[in-house]
């Protein structure tokens, strides 16, 4: 059992204005991205030169703010919302899904492909190997700010946390108060896998030319899986908790669904339709 480090959350304070270690992980994700994408360019045969790529960072971070916002909103907290719809510029107060900042920058993509003039899973094959790292940088800011943690664990890296910090009658979920028993830290498992291991198995697999589609659909697949797979030991927001009745079913898992599906779906299309990148 290893005790949680308990870090503060804030990096710098300078009077009212504070900067958080959750908001420096953004910026080392678009950064990451953004060095990433560069590197990509030189090998991507034409489809975008490396200053393009800047105004690819800056509709991606567009797409993953707002997107991400909304998405936490609507998919967590729409009753907040229909209480007060004002709640969803409330972003001094927290709350981002990736699912929501998925889609806002798919969003953001098929605006910008426009004015590439690509198509737009060309382009997706192209940003999804720059993701992962993004997301283990998001991943890690969970942990400084000791959120998403998964059930009670006897692991040796389980970690216990300190009832100060995250006391019994405020800090509770569905395997009961956070700090009387060890805990997995789920949003590690997350780095780990969603992000270092799904960005080697991305960017290794992208090295050589692939079906146009393939890395979309590898990328979604992957991901959905792998999320699904921490989704069994995380355990859901306590005011949203399992779905249908089930103790399991969380929204992560259902989210993640139609990503499987359709990152199959995209890997069938781009091997029955050869094509490369």
């Amino acid at each position: 059992m290893i005790d949680y480090p308990s870090i503060d959350p804030v990096l710098i304070a300078l009077g009212p204005l504070k900067i958080h270690w959750y908001g420096v992980m953004y910026l080392l994700a678009f950064g990451s991205a953004w060095w990433l994408g560069k590197k990509r360019a030189l090998q991507s045969d034409g489809l975008m030169t490396p200053k393009q790529v800047d105004d690819l960072i800056f509709y991606g971070a567009v797409g993953v703010i707002v997107g991400g916002r909304v998405g936490s909103v609507l998919f967590y907290n729409f009753d907040s919302f229909l209480d007060n719809p004002v709640y969803l510029f409330k972003i001094w107060q927290g709350g981002m899904s990736f699912h929501g900042g998925f889609l806002g920058v798919l969003v953001a993509m098929e605006i910008y492909r426009r004015k590439l003039g690509c198509s737009f899973f060309q382009l997706t094959d192209f940003i999804a190997p720059l993701v992962p790292l993004g997301l283990a940088a998001g991943r890690f800011g969970n942990f400084i700010n000791g959120e998403l943690w998964g059930g009670p664990s006897t692991l040796p890296w389980a970690m216990k946390l300190p009832c100060d910090l995250y006391p019994p009658q405020q800090y509770t979920d569905f395997a009961g108060a956070l700090c009387e028993t060890a805990r997995h830290p789920a949003m590690l498992y997350q780095m780990m896998l969603e992000g270092l291991l799904l960005f080697v198995v991305l960017w290794l697999f992208s090295r050589k030319p692939r079906p146009v589609m393939a890395v979309s659909g590898l990328f979604l697949l992957g991901y959905g899986l792998l999320r699904t797979v921490v989704e069994t030991i995380r355990l859901p927001d306590a005011h949203i908790g399992y779905l249908l009745q089930t103790d399991w079913l969380t929204m992560g898992m259902v989210l993640s669904l139609p990503m499987i599906l359709v990152g199959l779906l995209c890997l069938a299309i781009a091997y029955r339709r050869p094509g490369t990148n």
